[in-house]
């Protein structure tokens, strides 16, 4: 398989592996541990889970835009 070709299909999975983990991380501790449900009144978990949630959506937008900004060289 071409270098470029291959880099190209490498980072097509490493996109779909963190995403598929973002989401699994907070699908998980949101609704298996109801930390995204806000019953009585807001408590600290609640907040702790909506921060990390906000901070690792964050830093996977981050880290695509890194990944998918570099140029591929097919010429290779």
């Amino acid at each position: 398989m071409e270098p470029g070709v291959k880099e190209y299909l490498v980072r097509i999975l490493n996109t779909i592996s963190i995403v598929g983990l973002c989401l699994m991380l907070n699908i998980t501790a949101g609704i298996k541990y109801e930390l995204a449900f806000v019953e009585d009144k807001l408590h600290w978990q609640n907040i702790a889970f909506y921060i990390f949630f906000f901070v690792s959506i964050i830093a996977m937008i981050l880290y695509m835009i890194k990944t998918w900004s570099k140029p591929l060289d097919f010429n290779q």
